[in-house]
């Protein structure tokens, strides 16, 4: 397996005395709703700007804000949470004045009587008033009804308890093939557990990668040890297993959900405008249209990206980045920097991805090395974003063709994450000569327009 360069995290954020807000007149109070990392964030990115007002965090789990790609990615290897202020310098105790970490919101109004200010009534019924509002509520998981006996891998508690669940023999089921389920299909095969993973597309991370891309992850699973039902959907959840619509049984000690998450905005109805999968539009600053005071971040968001367009949430790197911007914009400074471009993470089944951009249904997908070698020598794909008549966007240049391409995904190539992150990162999309990017024996970043 090869060891694939981990994400890059930001210097630790500084002390609220770092430098003055930039306007004179910044919210008296900010309201952040969701302890996790896009909140965690968003407190320290108003501090480290300058901002002496009064903050207020919100959460619901009871602990201290952590990060969540290590629940599945490091299972068994990383017992406890990996909590943000060890890991990224963020110690919300003490850069917020009111910390509630069990209380979570469940009504927000607006009070036009009291300056249009906002007011998030809690849990507990505790009542609280600020200038501003950043909903930084993340997503819940997706469990359809008549699921019940379905675990779930969204918490550190539902980490803490699956740990103590696996031991070599365990009959796992995993109804999901997405970026959790193959996560933890690799974990678990490799503490003993005899795994089953169903997935009702036809190939693993359908909807996430495309069918092109996803029919070359199907042989990870054998290869690691589990087995892979693909095209197959679940029609029954009990106890001792699973039912497929198409009348199979699959028996099971332990069976999980990993059927994808959905923003935790149920509780924003008539309050705030979702779209379709529940995310709440923003613009590229993290406002939401409108609605003067109320600002969205993270997973919940469905965020304007200059070159990309809407990005619905679901990136880790947007919950790390964007926080920064939001905190810029509400405190009426000019220099959030640039926009990053999405970025997903993944270690599984003994290979390591990542994923720059938004693939959509129709691109055009160009492979950098094969993708079907049972090696792990490392490989590529390109989407190539489509013109006005559907094609691929290239030009015939002096050098060779250049593409336009939307998204990236690197399979076991930790030399050249980086490269790709700042190239994408600089415009949102990539301007590739295809000639050399295609070409395995030449270095890729050579070919980065």
């Amino acid at each position: 397996m090869s060891s694939a360069e981990p994400p890059v995290l930001p210097s630790p954020p500084a002390h609220r005395t770092a430098r003055p807000a930039a306007v004179a007149d910044p919210p008296a109070s900010v309201l952040v709703v969701g302890a996790g990392l896009a909140g965690a964030q968003t407190v320290g990115a108003l501090r480290r700007r300058g901002y002496a007002g009064r903050i207020t965090l919100l959460g619901a789990e009871g602990v201290p804000p952590y990060d969540r790609p290590p629940l599945s990615k490091e299972l068994l290897t990383r017992p406890s949470p990996a909590w943000l202020a060890d890991d990224l310098g963020v110690d919300v105790d003490g850069l917020a004045d009111d910390v509630h970490l069990a209380d979570p919101a469940v009504r927000l109004d607006r009070r036009p009587a009291a300056g249009g200010a906002w007011e998030v009534t809690t849990r507990s019924g505790e009542r609280l008033v600020a200038d501003a509002v950043v909903l930084a509520v993340g997503s819940t998981p997706v469990r359809p009804g008549g699921w019940d006996d379905a675990r779930l891998l969204h918490t550190a508690q539902d980490a803490e308890a699956l740990r103590g669940a696996l031991r070599p023999g365990l009959r796992l089921v995993i109804v999901g093939a997405g970026w959790i389920g193959a996560e933890l299909a690799g974990v678990a095969t490799g503490a003993g557990a005899r795994v089953t993973v169903v997935e009702a597309a036809d190939a693993p991370l359908r909807r996430q990668l495309g069918p092109v891309v996803g029919v070359h992850l199907a042989p990870w699973y054998a290869a690691a040890g589990a087995d892979l039902v693909t095209g197959a959907a679940v029609a029954e959840v009990r106890p001792d297993g699973v039912r497929l619509v198409d009348g199979r049984e699959l028996r099971a000690d332990v069976v999980l959900a990993a059927v994808g998450a959905r923003p935790a905005t149920d509780w924003l109805d008539g309050a705030v405008p979702r779209d379709p999968r529940g995310g709440i539009p923003v613009d590229a600053t993290g406002a939401v249209p409108g609605l003067d005071g109320l600002w969205a971040v993270g997973d919940c968001a469905t965020r304007e990206h200059p070159v990309l367009g809407a990005v619905p949430g679901g990136h880790w790197s947007a919950a790390l980045h964007d926080p920064d911007a939001t905190a810029a914009a509400i405190l009426g400074d000019d220099d959030a920097g640039p926009a990053h471009a999405p970025y997903v993470f993944s270690q599984q089944l003994g290979h390591d991805l990542a994923l720059f951009g938004v693939p959509a249904d129709g691109d055009d997908v160009l492979f950098r090395g094969d993708p079907s070698a049972t090696t792990h020598d490392g490989w590529a794909a390109f989407y190539l974003a489509p013109g006005p008549d559907g094609s691929p966007t290239t030009d015939d240049g002096p050098d060779g063709r250049v593409a336009e391409v939307r998204a990236v995904l690197l399979v076991d190539s930790p030399r050249d994450v980086g490269p790709v992150r700042k190239a994408m990162n600089r415009t949102g999309r990539l301007r590739v000569d295809l000639d050399v990017a295609l070409d395995p024996t030449r270095r890729l970043r050579d070919a980065l327009v």
